[in-house]
């Protein structure tokens, strides 16, 4: 008698249009919360040490104190207009990017190896670049222009205040599309590390979680808590190339602050007059930042909200 062949199961299928409509809205409901300890963090990472050891801001609260006293409370989300613009295909392209590669890239028993979900990882990290890359250099101009236009008014300068429209029309007409792409090199060298240490990190803590029977996904706090800490650990392992990356793409430097002419040329120099200490600065901002950044991006991504707004399963 023949055995009977039980029926090949289907494989899952990958629907794109709903992951980049959560990644979008995990980006825009992130950025939201956290913006002005972002602010925070790219001010502390620009300033730079005086000749006889004097700071703008000591410390992350001094910074945010000053910042609050000169700008106000609008003036902690100065240039969150730009971000929240360009957050929504940035955070949907790099979630989803990921989702897709790991799609892809998982080998036919349903395992994704670990070599495999870093691959994956560093893949949507280079993707992502193409929107973040112009994003970052122009959000860095606007939250650092009151770090700038303080240190004018104490020497009795005056520094004009520009728009994000005025600043993309001004390098547009000066270097063309390239201009909007100053720091490529040092974002893809931020972004590709941290998205191979993000991805596989928060994918093996999310899958630690407690389920329910049946249930797909661990519960909303429990991905909230993978994408705290995953976020948090790769912020903290990348920000020397993230302080090397925020000042490359910082176009208007106060007096006495130094212009860089390659990142080989601001890894070395900064060394020379600042020690290392100089490539961790902000960086318990930034650790602060990433982790409800991306907690809330990963819950509101693993609810599904778009799923269930275009009516998939």
């Amino acid at each position: 008698m023949a055995n009977k062949t039980e029926p090949k199961k289907p494989e899952p299928k990958f629907e794109l249009l709903p992951k980049i409509v959560n990644g979008g809205i995990a980006g825009i409901v992130g950025v939201s919360v956290v913006f002005p300890l972002d602010l925070v963090k790219t001010r502390l990472q620009n300033q730079t040490i005086g000749p006889k050891g004097e700071k703008q801001y000591k410390s992350m609260l001094d910074c945010f104190k000053k910042t609050y006293a000169a700008e106000g409370y609008f003036g902690m989300y100065r240039g969150s207009a730009v971000n929240i613009l360009l957050i929504t295909p940035e955070k949907a392209i790099k979630l989803a990017a990921n989702d897709f590669f790991r799609h892809h890239l998982t080998m036919r028993d349903g395992s994704l190896p670990a070599i495999r979900q870093m691959l994956a990882g560093g893949l949507a990290g280079a993707c992502q670049i193409i929107i973040t890359t112009p994003m970052e250099l122009l959000k860095i101009q606007m939250q650092d222009a009151g770090r700038v236009a303080a240190q004018a008014k104490a020497e009795g300068r005056t520094i004009p205040r520009v728009t994000a429209m005025e600043l993309t029309r001004k390098l547009m007409k000066e270097r063309g599309i390239f201009g909007l792409y100053k720091g490529v090199t040092a974002t893809a060298g931020r972004d590709v590390p941290f998205s191979v240490i993000y991805f596989p990190m928060f994918g093996t803590l999310n899958n630690m979680g407690p389920r329910e029977p049946g249930q797909a996904n661990p519960p909303f706090w429990w991905s909230f808590m993978s994408g705290c800490l995953a976020g948090s650990t790769a912020a903290l392992m990348v920000n020397p190339l993230d302080v090397v990356k925020t000042r490359m793409q910082t176009l208007t430097k106060g007096s006495g602050e130094r212009q860089y002419s390659s990142i080989l040329d601001c890894i070395t120099t900064t060394l020379k007059y600042e020690g290392p200490r100089a490539f961790f600065k902000g960086g318990a901002c930034r650790m602060i930042v990433i982790a409800p950044l991306f907690g809330i991006a990963q819950t509101v991504y693993y609810l599904g909200i778009a799923e269930r707004l275009l009516g998939y399963r």
